[in-house]
């Protein structure tokens, strides 16, 4: 198994490398997120997320999923693996707006009383709402390279996240640095998150899912020794 720094960098080399595709597939799935945020209620949009983004997104993990598998990708396969993952798609995107409500509500419930007890309560369930967002980092993931159901992949998730928490917990904070230093753009969020995201989640996970494979300074010192 590599070490996270090992992933980060090959991501990072394979992130520029494929920066075309990077950039394209991301603006494809991210025109219905814009739309969302810029046209429809908030309400409206917990529930339309799920429904339209999503598995756009899936689309995009999809296409890089077969291209880091050394298929041949092209921009339909982002609407062909939309639909082949709509219901994983939707159920893990029902999943992320759920856990939004309760961030939501709790800071709007104990966020507007007085007193230490309160503000300590709703730091104990945002970080308990995070800790379950992490532990379904590999879902995605599982779905495409172990061919999993949904429901079967979010539980191996959770038993990935116990079996390697600081890796897992490491990764995913990674990928938050990376998703707020990308809004500070906006722009730059919408071009670039979702295919970082597919080729970075896709590394990570699969370095878990194959610990049998050697690390890279383990192949280099067994090819100095040859």
């Amino acid at each position: 198994m590599k070490k996270l720094n090992v992933v980060l960098v090959r991501s990072g080399v394979e992130a520029y490398r494929e920066i075309v595709s990077v950039a394209l597939y991301s603006m494809i799935s991210s025109v219905v997120l814009a739309f969302l945020v810029m046209m429809v209620p908030l309400p409206f949009v917990l529930a339309l997320f799920p429904l339209l983004y999503m598995p756009l997104v899936y689309g995009v993990y999809y296409a890089f999923h077969r291209k880091m598998s050394g298929k041949r990708s092209r921009v339909r396969d982002i609407f062909s693996g939309a639909v082949k993952g709509f219901v994983p798609a939707v159920v893990f995107g029902f999943l992320m707006s759920l856990l939004a409500v309760i961030v939501w509500s709790t800071w709007w419930y104990y966020g507007g009383k007085d007193g230490m007890i309160y503000l300590a309560l709703a730091v104990f369930q945002t970080y308990f709402v995070a800790m379950a967002l992490a532990s379904q980092f590999y879902t995605f993931q599982l779905v495409l390279q172990e061919e999993m159901g949904i429901f079967k992949a979010m539980g191996e998730s959770v038993k990935l996240f116990f079996r390697y928490p600081g890796y897992t917990i490491g990764a995913f904070l990674q990928m938050v640095c990376v998703a707020f230093l990308l809004l500070l753009t906006v722009v730059g969020f919408f071009l670039l998150f979702n295919g970082l995201m597919a080729i970075y989640q896709h590394k990570a996970a699969h370095n878990v899912l194959r610990t049998d494979e050697p690390a890279e300074d383990e192949v280099v010192e067994g090819q100095v020794r040859a």
